[in-house]
């Protein structure tokens, strides 16, 4: 048997601190399971008294909902911590509101394009044609005759 310092190896003196067996770490195993979403970050308040004792940060925003009605309130604080609150109404929207939100042509506009409207347009295009190809030979013409001289 071995002894260290009078003592035998076996033996633990009360001065030495107790050090629990070394275990290696376990790996940690990847899976293909979803992860849990974040809780829902609602604010709930009841009503504009409710949004107005709300206590905020200095130099923070939140979105105060209010749960008595469709209101939400964004109350913020400056640097000195003092508050300020803007009100914002909303409304849920059916299915025929899409539709309204396109803008309607103004007057009897008609919002397409005929044939007649495309020929008209390819006859302005084609005498526009004309008149570049003219000023640009009569411009080539004059530039040859000074040339010349």
């Amino acid at each position: 048997m071995a002894y260290y310092n009078g003592f035998p190896a076996t033996y633990q003196s009360p001065y030495q601190a107790y050090q629990p067996p070394y275990q290696m770490a376990q790996p940690v195993q990847q899976t293909a399971q979803p992860t849990a979403q974040a809780p829902n970050n609602l604010i709930w308040v009841q009503g504009e008294a409710g949004a107005k004792s709300y206590l905020v940060a200095p130099n923070t925003t939140v979105q105060l909902w209010d749960s008595e009605a469709q209101v939400i309130y964004l109350k913020s604080a400056d640097a000195s911590g003092m508050p300020s609150m803007k009100v914002l109404d909303y409304t849920i929207r059916g299915d025929s509101a899409p539709a309204a939100a396109v803008s309607a042509p103004a007057g009897n506009e008609i919002p397409y394009a005929t044939k007649d409207a495309i020929a008209a347009l390819q006859g302005e295009i084609d005498s526009l044609r004309a008149d570049i190809d003219r000023l640009s030979t009569t411009r080539r013409r004059r530039k040859e005759e000074t040339d010349v001289e």
